[in-house]
């Protein structure tokens, strides 16, 4: 089963807060079969559904223990959501 979880990443601390966005991104840009595409706001995760959420949730526990003042939003659904879909 696939899976499509898109998650931002807010660390409430004031100093580097892009370098421990860019860190978690690069984490799990590191894990052969996951896809992540980011943008400005968010990151999207592709792959494998026990795969894709192990990964996002351990790496979600090793922020939350670096930081302790990080928040995330996260949106978990069913299926692989990567392919755009044309207009009719």
């Amino acid at each position: 089963m696939q899976i499509s979880i898109e998650i931002s990443l807010y660390p409430l601390a004031e100093q580097q807060f892009k370098t421990e966005i860019w860190r978690f991104i690069k984490k799990l840009r590191q894990v052969k079969g996951l896809t992540v595409v980011t943008n400005g706001m968010s990151s999207q995760i592709f792959g494998e559904y026990d795969l894709a959420v192990n990964t996002v949730m351990a790496e979600i526990k090793k922020v939350h223990q670096q930081l302790n003042t990080a928040v995330f939003v996260c949106k978990f659904i069913a299926g692989n959501l990567s392919q755009v879909e044309a207009e009719s």
